[in-house]
């Protein structure tokens, strides 16, 4: 049994949909990722996993124990690290003394150690702190009792680069411990950084459910080709080539013009190389897809106009 078990997994507000049908599971020591856009149903998901609200339909459990069980619930959230998009401190008290605090509820196995990595000022109340500051302070509560599972919802939100980049190692340390994580995350560099596997979510449903290097490899590669003469992108008509863009540049006095075609390709490279052997090739250039553009295909539909990369930790 995984770490997270979901199977049907649903939560309607009166007639809205939350998150319907939701089955997935997360393995022990595994990096687990859950994207979606604003209003997608991530936030819902969450907190039915923490068994902080029933579902209306499914299953799921957390750690063995039922999220529909109160008392089981509250044994399964000794062992689980809990950071929320908006975490929600006491703003009247130092850090000190909420570490202090919470190191009596749940106890205090790493906070020396967490307090090297992450250095909010904790003999200032927390009404003072900077966003940075206050998400330090949350990921350290988070950590503190040495949990076997981390739940995350934006866990990088109000870090600068090196604070980010610590958590991030800090991560794949914890991994190689064993401990697993569900990381909900709208910045998809960060993603790829940390995350072995991702299901997206939209409109409350899972769309996709794959690890991140299969993702790529379907998504092809993204091809830049300058050529030596004018082409037409219609030479370029063959199966697996998505999105052309085309521009024509002079190249230098008495040389002619220079094609660029810039797109994607998805299907067999030898056919692809067997159409560009009709031409000149001034220069080449093969990349893995954005990670982006892999994601806008599950999004490009979308009326809203949301783009993946600029999603909000908010949700319904």
């Amino acid at each position: 049994m995984g770490v997270i078990e979901a199977t049907g997994l649903t939560k309607y507000y009166g007639e809205t949909r939350g998150v319907e049908d939701l089955t997935f599971s997360v393995e022990q020591g595994e990096v687990f990722g859950f994207l979606g856009p604003n209003g997608a149903g991530k936030t819902t998901a969450i907190r039915a996993l923490m068994g902080f609200q029933a579902p209306t339909g499914g299953s799921a459990q957390v750690l063995g124990h039922s999220i529909t069980d109160e008392r089981a619930m509250q044994e399964a959230r000794a062992d689980i690290g809990y950071l929320p998009s908006n975490p929600g401190l006491d703003e009247t008290v130092t850090g000190r003394r909420l570490l202090e605090y919470y190191g009596s509820l749940r106890g205090d196995e790493r906070s020396e150690e967490l307090l090297e990595l992450f250095t909010p000022p904790l003999d200032r109340t927390i009404g003072e702190y900077s966003t940075g500051n206050k998400q330090m302070l949350a990921l350290i509560l988070a950590f503190m009792h040495d949990p076997e599972l981390i739940i995350m919802d934006e866990p990088t939100s109000g870090l600068d680069p090196l604070k980010q980049e610590r958590l991030y190692e800090f991560i794949h340390r914890e991994r190689e411990r064993g401990v697993t994580f569900f990381f909900s995350s709208h910045i998809l560099s960060e993603v790829r950084k940390v995350c072995s596997r991702v299901g997206i979510i939209r409109d409350g449903k899972l769309v996709e459910l794959e690890d991140i290097q299969t993702l790529l490899h379907r998504s092809g590669k993204t091809i830049t080709v300058r050529l030596a003469d004018a082409v037409d992108v219609d030479g370029f008509d063959l199966d697996g080539v998505h999105d052309v863009s085309r521009s024509v540049q002079p190249r230098h006095e008495a040389a002619g013009q220079a094609t660029t075609l810039s797109f994607t390709y998805t299907g067999d490279y030898n056919s692809l190389l067997s159409t560009l052997s009709q031409f000149q090739i001034l220069d080449l250039e093969i990349e893995e897809a954005p990670l982006e553009d892999v994601f806008m295909r599950f999004y490009g539909g979308d009326d809203s106009g949301d783009r993946v990369e600029s999603l909000e930790a908010t949700d319904v």
